[in-house]
C-alpha cells in the first residue's frame, strides 16, 4: 500500500472543549477548521478532531474506546510539567516499564492520553 500520510479521527461531544484542548494545551498546530470538524498536524500525519462523538466524565474503558493516543517524547518530566503548567490534569504522572515510561492524561471528552518515554535500549521496539 503506497499512502502519503497517516491521520488518526476522534469523534467528540464535548467538542469546542477537545478543540481548545488538543490546540491550547497540547500546543498542536491547526492544520485546517470546517464546519465540523478541525485537523492538527502531527509528525508524518494529522489528528482530526470532529463532532458526533459519546464523551464522558472520566476516563473511557477499553469498551467504549479501545484506543489510545500515544506522544512519544524525548523527556517525559519536563513534557509532564509543561502540560500542567498550561492546565492539564494528569491521571497518573510516571508509570514505569520495562520498555519506558508514560504519563497518563484524558481531553474532555475522556479519550485516553500517553506521553511516552521509550528507554534508550528499546528506542526502536513498539509496545
Amino acid at each position: 500500500m503506497k499512502f502519503r500520510e497517516f491521520g488518526l479521527i476522534v469523534f467528540t461531544e464535548n467538542y469546542e472543549e477537545c478543540i481548545t484542548f488538543y490546540k491550547d494545551i497540547l500546543k498542536l498546530p491547526v492544520r485546517n477548521v470546517k464546519d465540523t470538524l478541525v485537523s492538527f498536524d502531527l509528525p508524518h500525519g494529522y489528528l482530526m478532531v470532529e463532532q458526533g462523538g459519546v464523551g464522558s466524565d472520566e476516563e473511557k474503558a477499553r469498551h467504549q474506546n479501545p484506543t489510545v493516543i500515544r506522544f512519544d517524547v524525548q523527556d517525559l518530566d519536563v513534557e509532564v510539567h509543561q502540560l500542567e503548567s498550561r492546565g492539564a490534569s494528569f491521571k497518573e504522572r510516571r508509570l514505569e516499564f520495562d520498555w519506558g515510561t508514560i504519563a497518563v492524561l484524558t481531553d474532555p471528552d475522556g479519550n485516553r492520553i500517553e506521553l511516552g518515554e521509550l528507554n534508550d535500549s528499546s528506542a526502536s521496539i513498539r509496545p
